[in-house]
């Protein structure tokens, strides 16, 4: 069964990589079929396995030569491992589903926002419905905790995004908003704790290697994905290891 997931997760990778690619261009995720941006060239089937194709085409077009992104193996390796160990982390529940669906919205997250620095609201809307649809049938404990979460997540980050003026983008709040849905409002603010942390080792790391300049922007939609994941599948633990810590 891992295998499975495993392999069919690979595809689902490489299908987010389209998606986050097209859909803040205005494109269809359908046509045309996977091609060179710069040769044009059609891909053929044995160019488009996950992973595989990337090793054995050395990182470069068979084509024209030019190099591919990184992001498509990685992200496509990333899904591959999210959806294969979400069940040893939330079990063969129906909250698996949920798992899955929210592992698929931070890849295409990540892409779209490494790439362009864009969240774009049709994917925003289309997994808020799912993750509403969701949640009425698996509910967080209250059930109205994901409505909760919803609204705390959205307010928080348009007041930050206010107060920055303009420091935080709109799709960094939409984005809470959504996740609100999932993670409930204690795990929503939780996650953006620990999104900040990782955004500020990053940002720090970054500066210090002379990667980044002190005022350029840079996407933040990374820190969101993996500060999200870490407290979906680890925020009690670390609420349980916070709280020993105060009253030790």
């Amino acid at each position: 069964m891992y295998v499975i997931i495993a392999v069919y997760s690979l595809l689902l990778g490489s299908f987010f990589n389209v998606v986050g690619l097209r859909v803040p261009k205005g494109e269809s995720i359908i046509k045309p079929r996977s091609h060179c941006p710069r040769c044009q060239r059609t891909l053929t089937a044995w160019e488009l396995i996950p992973v595989v194709s990337y090793i054995v085409q050395g990182g470069a077009c068979r084509g024209c030569g030019v190099r591919i992104s990184p992001l498509y193996p990685f992200i496509e390796l990333l899904t591959a491992i999210l959806f294969t160990i979400s069940p040893l982390w939330v079990g063969w529940s129906k909250e698996l589903i949920v798992s899955w669906t929210l592992v698929s919205l931070l890849m295409i997250i990540f892409v779209s926002d490494v790439r362009y620095m864009i969240i774009p609201d049709p994917v925003l809307l289309f997994f808020a419905v799912l993750f509403i649809i969701e949640r009425l049938f698996v509910p967080l404990s209250p059930w109205w905790d994901s409505l909760v979460g919803a609204a705390v997540g959205f307010s928080v980050l348009l007041l930050i995004a206010v107060a920055s003026k303009g420091g935080m983008g709109g799709g960094d709040v939409k984005l809470f908003g959504v996740l609100g849905l999932v993670l409930g409002w204690k795990y929503t603010l939780l996650a953006l704790f620990v999104s900040t942390f990782y955004g500020t080792v990053f940002g720090v790391i970054g500066m210090a290697l002379g990667k980044i300049r002190r005022g350029e922007p840079m996407p933040f939609g990374p820190h969101i994905v993996f500060g999200t994941l870490t407290v979906y599948y680890f925020g009690h633990a670390i609420i349980e290891w916070y709280q020993q810590l105060i009253f030790f």
